[in-house]
C-alpha cells in the first residue's frame, strides 16, 4: 500500500472546499446530502468546514460490493432522502470514477425540485468519465489506480486509514 495524499494534505483541502461552498451559499438554505457509505468521513469533516446553517440527508448507493476493484451493477436506497424541494443542494461522494453514481444520483435528486443542484466529491479519477457531468467541487484528481481510506473501502476494510493510499496488486490478492 503506498500513500497517495496525506492527512494533513486531505484536511488542508477539505477546509477550503468547506470556506468556498460556504462563501457561495451564505444566506441561502443549504443541504449536503452524502452518498453513504464512502463519504462519512469526507462528509462529516467537510460540514463542520462549512460555517452556515444547514440540513444534511443521506443517499445510500453502491456499484462495488466485496472484493472487486470494478463497479457493478448500481443500487440505490432512497429512504434516508430529506425534502429538497426549493433547496440548494450539494451531493457529497467519496470518488468520481466512470461518473455512473453520481449522474444516476442527480437525476433522482432533481426529480426532488432543488432550486440548484451542485456536487462535491473528495477525489476524481483521471481519464474514467463516461458520463457527461463534472463534479463542482473536487478535492483532488487522482491517477487511475484502486485507492482506500478516509471513508473508502476494499473489502470494507481500510475506511478508517487518515489518508488515501493506492494498493497495489500484492494488497488485492
Amino acid at each position: 500500500m503506498q500513500t497517495l495524499i496525506t492527512e494533513d494534505a486531505i484536511q488542508e483541502r477539505v477546509t477550503a472546499l468547506g470556506a468556498h461552498i460556504a462563501r457561495e451559499f451564505t444566506g441561502q438554505p443549504l443541504t449536503i446530502l452524502g452518498i453513504l457509505t464512502g463519504s462519512v468521513v469526507f462528509l462529516a469533516d467537510l460540514i463542520r468546514k462549512i460555517e452556515l446553517p444547514l440540513q444534511l440527508g443521506l443517499i445510500q448507493a453502491s456499484s462495488y460490493r466485496g472484493k472487486v476493484t470494478t463497479p457493478g451493477e448500481l443500487e440505490i436506497n432512497l429512504q434516508l432522502i430529506p425534502d429538497l424541494t426549493n433547496r440548494n443542494v450539494i451531493l457529497v461522494d467519496d470518488i468520481f470514477d466512470t461518473g455512473h453514481t453520481l449522474a444516476a444520483i442527480t437525476q433522482i435528486v432533481r426529480q426532488h425540485q432543488p432550486l440548484r443542484l451542485q456536487s462535491a466529491v473528495l477525489l476524481k479519477k483521471q481519464d474514467r468519465c463516461q458520463v457527461d457531468l463534472e463534479p463542482d467541487h473536487v478535492g483532488f484528481t487522482i491517477p487511475d489506480t484502486f485507492v482506500v481510506g478516509y471513508g473508502l473501502d476494499y473489502d470494507d476494510d481500510h475506511r478508517h486509514l487518515p489518508y488515501i493510499a493506492a494498493l497495489d496488486a500484492t494488497d488485492l490478492a
